[in-house]
Parts: structure tokens; C-alpha cells; sequence
């Protein structure tokens, strides 16, 4: 499928990496613990004793979905037993898991493990612990993450100790959140974890206000975590318990989010966790707000595109009725999302919503847009009040730094660029009228399709069109974004498709279904790149003077599908 690069981007996925890092460069980094809505039958499954078998699938399943970072816990015992208990074929200690995991699987996965400051529910032994935690990083553990606890003092000493017993890995400490009052106490009862007299102080008077325990639990978690971080330790574990608020008030208060944290994203589209997809750096500009799609279409590949896009004949796009290519919802909610528009004026209006930010979706996007089409938002707004229907684009970049919070993407030091972009529905009366004011544009190149197949272009070859590249220190020129035909063949089956799964949602003798099969039919798919990575509305005039006409006409023509063109 691809040429392997020589200078690939870095992708460290193991945790003890990130940590290294982070306290190389002295600066903190946290992450989040979420776990799925709770049902009776989820407890359960979650506390059964996991047998051999069932611990080697899971194991299995991590590896094959790409995962490379374990946390190896004994567990609690289940609901109707007071005890732990090994089962019968299992693990006694986590230790045990631990080594089974170093000798079936090596060094992919980083282990974590589970450090004590406090002791746990069946061991208060502190000598006990501290050999246990010793045997447990002995045996593969490349990472402690503690309980949560909220005196720093006794933690600090604590971790004294875990280094004078020789445990060298990185340590990161468990932070629990102040959400309300009886549950700060119930957990720190749970945890057995000493709370500072004068947090009871602050909290007691408030106690029966919610919003006034997370202010105040928000200023004395942050100033706990200054002392950790103070005391060298850069690295913070929040469990949230599925409540995002206090999490971030926290986060907030510590100035480690904000309007302003920067961001800087690896490439400019999601990378995907499976393990054989970690050196993929070049994907068709097609998929920009589909990527669960495209991640769902390319599995079957035996190898992703690195370094350059290569021959996209060769392996197969897959099928379109695979659960995560169609639309998602049921009719109900469709209808309720996107109405029921019985003129295109009133699908315009759906694009220019969503265009707005009052939608979040469209049947081509997944997720709302980013601020990156801020530049060309009038520009996309103005063409599909006159008709024509954006379902994809991006502006032009000329060198702006990869540090960059909207455009920038990529290792530090570096510039991006790109081309002016953009796709979308013309109907059959306008789409000669098109190509040949862009056909005009000697920097300009297209491509045209109908639900048939019928491809028009002016492209000078088959070869792949970069539309985004960096250019990054000591690497080669990174080109992840690109338009080429074959893969446009293969998004132009899906786009039909989701428009047809959009006209299914309505009875088929709805104006509103005959409307859109009617696009579906009918209407061409076009892109445009302006080659000229220096002009970003330029793109736009080609469109210069041309509204669809009788926008708000209603359709009346035919009775169903059964009389339309199919």
C-alpha cells in the first residue's frame, strides 16, 4: 500500500514514556479515570472472579485493538462475598498477573500498578504493602498509581519509602474531586483515607450547599496538588467518578486548562489506536468529519499509508453496511434533528444551521466543525443560501507555526500548510456552468461525480494531490491530507448512501423523501482545490453570480421511489 518513511512522526503510546517526559520537560501532565454507565449486570460482570480463559481473551482483545497500557489490579470481590478469593485456574496476586502478562506479551504493554499510601481494605500492614508493591514492580510493573488520599504529608513520606525499598518507576498519585459533602465523606470512609482537620472545618459550616463545598473542595484539592507538584511530581490521576465539574474546576483553579492551553495535535486528523495503524500518516481529506468510517472501511488493510499514499487500487474500501458507515439514531430522532424540509431552501437552511453552530451533525459530519473554517464561515455561508450544499472544506495555510492552536498540528518547531478545499452537492442544471468557470482557474482542480459513477475532472493524473504538509526540524516534509480519484470513488458510494439513508427516514410519498432522493439521484459530488496555497476565497468565486434556482419550490413530481430515477 505505502513506502515506509525514514523520519515517521514520533508516537510514544507507553505511560511510563509520557511520564518520563513529563518530568524531563518539569512540566505536569493528568489524565482521567471514566468507567461505563453503571447497570446491576455491569457490577457484576465488572467483580466476577475472571477465570484463565477469560483473561486471556481479554488480554488478546487489548493487544489486537492497539492498547499498549495495562493497569493490573487483584480487584474487589463480589457484591455477595465479604472476602477476596482466588478462583479456581486464576491469579492470587496481582503480581501473578503481572508476570503472565511480561511472559505471553513482553514489553508490549506498560503495567500499572496499585500503590497504598494508607493501606487497603485487607492490609494495614505498611511493611506488607511495601513488599507487595516491591514484588509487583519486580515482576513487570512499570508504573504505580496510588489511591486516593488527601493528606499530603503522610503521602509524601510515603513515597520516601517507596523509594528507599528500591522501587524506581514513576509514581502518580490518585486525586479524588470534591463533588458534594456526604460523598467526600462516604469515599474517604471507603478508602480508609485521613482527612485533614481543618478540610472538615472548611467543609462543615457549607455542608448542605453543593455549589459551595465544589468551590471550596476545588481551592483545597488544587492547593494539594501545588504540593505535589512542588514536591517534584508532575503527574496527577483524577478520579473523576463520571462528574466532570469538579474535575475541571479543579483543573481550572490549577491553570492547567483553559481558553488558551495549547494543543498540539500529532497530525491534523484523529489517529487511530490499532496497533497496526500506528505508523499511518496519510489519509484522503474525504473522511475529515467521518473517521469512526473511514477507521471502519480501511481494517481489512494488511498495511497503512506512511510517508506517502501510494496505490489506493490495490486494497478494497469496505462494504457500506457495516454498523458505523450509517446514519445513527432512529427515524424519530432524525426527523426530530434535521426536521423535515420540503423545499431546498429548507435543506439550505439545515447546512447554514449547522454552518452557525446551532447543529452539531449532518449526515457527511460526525461532530460540529472546528474553528479552523472561522476564516471561510461567511464565505460557506453565503454559497449554501444560494443552493449549493458544503459538506466539506478547509482554508488555505501559508506557513503558520505548529504550535499554532487552530491550524498547527505536528512536532514543535515546525510550519504548516494548506490548500483551500472544498466539496459539495450542485445540482445537474449548474454543475457544466461549475467546472467550466473552474476549468478557467489555471490553479484550480476538480473532480465530479453522480450516484452512477459518472466521473468528470480536469486532474492531470490519477496520482495523489497533497493538501496539507508540514515541514517539521530534522524530519521529512509530512503530507497527511490528500485528494486523489480512486478513494474519491469510494467516498462518493458513502456520501450517496448517507443521503439515501437520510431520504429513508421519511414516508416514501413525503415530499420532504422525494426531495432528497431527488439530490441523491440527481445532484453532482464535486471538490475543488485551489493549488494555490497562498489564496484561501478565491476558491469561492468561481460561484460568483450562480444561485440554484426555485429554491423554494415544493417537490411534487413523482409518487415515492418508485418515481424516481433509482
Amino acid at each position: 500500500m505505502a513506502k515506509k518513511n525514514r523520519h515517521p512522526i514520533d508516537r510514544k503510546m507507553h505511560i511510563s514514556q509520557k511520564l518520563a517526559e513529563a518530568e524531563q520537560a518539569g512540566k505536569p501532565v493528568f489524565s482521567f479515570e471514566f468507567f461505563p454507565p453503571k447497570t446491576d449486570q455491569g457490577v457484576q460482570n465488572l467483580y466476577d472472579h475472571m477465570e484463565r480463559e477469560k483473561i486471556d481473551y481479554a488480554l488478546k482483545e487489548a493487544h489486537d485493538a492497539g492498547c499498549t497500557n495495562i493497569l493490573a489490579l487483584r480487584g474487589d470481590p463480589p457484591r455477595e462475598k465479604q472476602k477476596w478469593e482466588a478462583v479456581e485456574g486464576g491469579f492470587r496476586y496481582a503480581r501473578d498477573l503481572i508476570k503472565y502478562i511480561k511472559q505471553t506479551y513482553g514489553d508490549h504493554f506498560d503495567i500499572g500498578v496499585a500503590g497504598y499510601p494508607e493501606g487497603c481494605d485487607d492490609n494495614q500492614d505498611p511493611e506488607s504493602l511495601m513488599q507487595h508493591l516491591k514484588e509487583k514492580v519486580d515482576a513487570g510493573g512499570t508504573f504505580i498509581v496510588t489511591q486516593m488520599f488527601y493528606d499530603v504529608d503522610l503521602f509524601l513520606k510515603w513515597v520516601e519509602k517507596v523509594r528507599a525499598a528500591g522501587i524506581k518507576v514513576p509514581i502518580v498519585p490518585g486525586i479524588m474531586p470534591i463533588h458534594t459533602y456526604a460523598a467526600f465523606w462516604r469515599r474517604a470512609n471507603w478508602s480508609n483515607c485521613r482527612v485533614p482537620p481543618e478540610w472538615s472545618e472548611a467543609l462543615e459550616p457549607i455542608k448542605n450547599d453543593d455549589a459551595a463545598v465544589r468551590e471550596v473542595g476545588k481551592s483545597l484539592v488544587a492547593s494539594m496538588c501545588r504540593r505535589i507538584i512542588a514536591a517534584g511530581i508532575n503527574s496527577l490521576h483524577f478520579y473523576t467518578m463520571n462528574l466532570a465539574q469538579a474535575t475541571r474546576m479543579t483543573l481550572e483553579e490549577l491553570g492547567l486548562v483553559g481558553a488558551h492551553t495549547p494543543s498540539q495535535r500529532p497530525l491534523p486528523w484523529r489517529q487511530s489506536l490499532g496497533l497496526n495503524r500506528r505508523d499511518e500518516d496519510v489519509r484522503p481529506i474525504f473522511w475529515k468529519n467521518k473517521h469512526k468510517s473511514y477507521v471502519t472501511r480501511t481494517q481489512d488493510w494488511d498495511e497503512f499509508p506512511n510517508g506517502r499514499w501510494g496505490d489506493a487500487r490495490s486494497p478494497a474500501f469496505g462494504h457500506l453496511d457495516t454498523y458505523d458507515i450509517g446514519l445513527k439514531g432512529s427515524n424519530e430522532q432524525i426527523i426530530k434533528l434535521w426536521g423535515e424540509p420540503k423545499c431546498l431552501s429548507e435543506v439550505a437552511d439545515i447546512f447554514v444551521r449547522f454552518l452557525s453552530g446551532e447543529l452539531t451533525t449532518l449526515p457527511w459530519s460526525d461532530t460540529g466543525l472546528s474553528s479552523e473554517i472561522d476564516d471561510i464561515r461567511n464565505d460557506l455561508l453565503d454559497l449554501n443560501k444560494r443552493g449549493f450544499l458544503t459538506i466539506n472544506s478547509q482554508p488555505a495555510v501559508n506557513g503558520i507555526k505548529s504550535s499554532d492552536p487552530v491550524h498547527g498540528w505536528g512536532p514543535p518547531g515546525g510550519y504548516c500548510y494548506q490548500k483551500a478545499y472544498l466539496e459539495l452537492l450542485v445540482p445537474p442544471s449548474m454543475i457544466d456552468q461549475v467546472l467550466d468557470r473552474t476549468k478557467k482557474q489555471e490553479n484550480m482542480t476538480y473532480y465530479a461525480v453522480s450516484k452512477d459513477g459518472e466521473l468528470k475532472t480536469n486532474a492531470p493524473e490519477e496520482g495523489p494531490n497533497a493538501v496539507t504538509w508540514g515541514v517539521f526540524p530534522g524530519k521529512e516534509i509530512v503530507q497527511p491530507t490528500i485528494v486523489e480519484s480512486v478513494s474519491f470513488m469510494a467516498w462518493k458510494d458513502e456520501a450517496f448512501h448517507l443521503g439515501e439513508d437520510w431520504a429513508r427516514c421519511h414516508p416514501s410519498s413525503s415530499p420532504t423523501r422525494r426531495l432528497l432522493k431527488d439530490i441523491v439521484n440527481n445532484w453532482y459530488l464535486v471538490n475543488i482545490v485551489n493549488n494555490d496555497f497562498h489564496q484561501t476565497h478565491e476558491i469561492f468565486k468561481v460561484f460568483d453570480g450562480l444561485e440554484v434556482s426555485n429554491m423554494d419550490q415544493v417537490q411534487v413530481n413523482g409518487v415515492g421511489d418508485e418515481g424516481l430515477k433509482n
